[in-house]
C-alpha cells in the first residue's frame, strides 16, 4: 500500500514543500537552485571548507574510518524542517525528491555507481517498530533501489536518541551499536560500500558503522548523507 500511494503521489501534481508554489514538485528548481547551492565541503567529513581545500584539518589529524564523505546540503532551514517530516511525521514520500537532492550533489553519482552495496544505517529494532520505517533505508531506495541491502549490517544496542546530545556522550553511546551479520560477513570482504544516513552531526554513528564494517573486511567505505550539521 505504502508503494502504491508513493507512486501515485509522483504522478500527481503537487505544491513545492518549501515555497507552496503550486503546480509544482515537490522540491521545485527555484528552491533548489537557491537554497542548496554546491559549496566546496571537505573529502572526508562534509563539513565545508575554503575553496581550494580537499580535506579540513581535522581530519588531516585524526583521520575518520570512512573514505569519503558526501551531502547535499548544512543540515538548516528550510532542509532541517523537511528532515523532521520525513524522519518523525511520516512524511516518507519526501524520500525521493530528497534522495535527488543528495544525488545531484558533487561525486554522489560516482560513489553510487562504484559501490557494491548501499547500506541504509540501521535504527535499533524497537526504535523501528514505534517508528514503522527507517528512513535511511527510504533514502537509500530512492537512490540506487538494485543495490541495497539493509541485511549486511544490525543495530546492537538502542541507545538514547542522539539528537541533542553533546559529541563526547554521542561517541559513547554508539561505540559499539553495531555489528556486522554473521551469515553476511563474507560478502562484506573487499568491496566498496556505502552508508547512507539522513543527517550527520558529530559523525558517532556513521564512524561506528564504518568500523564494524572495515573490521569485516571492507575495503572501501564512503558516506552519502542528505545534511550536515555545520560546526
Amino acid at each position: 500500500m505504502l508503494d502504491l500511494l508513493q507512486g501515485l503521489s509522483r504522478r500527481l501534481p503537487s505544491q513545492c514543500a518549501i515555497c507552496h508554489r503550486w503546480p509544482s514538485h515537490t522540491l521545485c528548481e527555484d528552491c533548489v537552485a537557491t537554497l542548496a547551492q554546491p559549496v566546496p565541503r571537505c573529502a572526508r567529513c562534509a563539513l565545508q571548507v575554503p575553496e581550494g581545500v580537499a580535506v579540513c584539518g581535522e581530519c588531516l589529524l585524526h583521520p575518520a574510518p570512512l573514505d569519503a564523505c558526501l551531502c547535499a546540503v548544512d543540515y538548516a532551514y528550510p532542509w532541517s524542517d523537511l528532515v523532521a517530516e520525513l524522519k518523525f511525521r511520516g512524511a516518507v514520500g519526501l524520500a525521493r525528491p530528497l534522495a535527488q537532492l543528495l544525488r545531484a550533489a558533487n561525486g554522489v553519482d560516482a560513489a553510487l555507481e562504484q559501490a557494491d552495496a548501499l547500506i541504509p544505517l540501521p535504527l535499533a529494532p524497537g526504535r523501528l517498530r514505534s517508528r514503522g520505517y527507517n528512513q535511511a533505508l527510504e533514502l537509500a531506495r530512492a537512490l540506487e533501489p538494485a543495490k541495497v541491502d539493509p541485511t549486511l549490517l544490525l543495530r546492537t544496542q538502542d541507545g538514547p536518541p542522539q539528537h541533542g546530545l553533546p559529541r563526547h556522550e554521542r561517541l559513547h553511546a554508539v561505540a559499539q551499536a553495531f555489528a556486522v551479520e554473521p551469515l553476511q560477513a563474507p560478502r562484506i570482504r573487499n568491496r566498496h560500500l556505502v552508508l547512507v544516513d539522513d543527517v550527520m552531526t558529530t559523525g558517532a554513528s556513521l564512524h561506528a558503522a564504518a568500523r564494524a564494517l572495515r573490521q569485516a573486511g571492507a575495503t572501501h567505505i564512503t558516506a552519502l548523507v542528505l545534511a550536515r550539521t555545520p560546526p
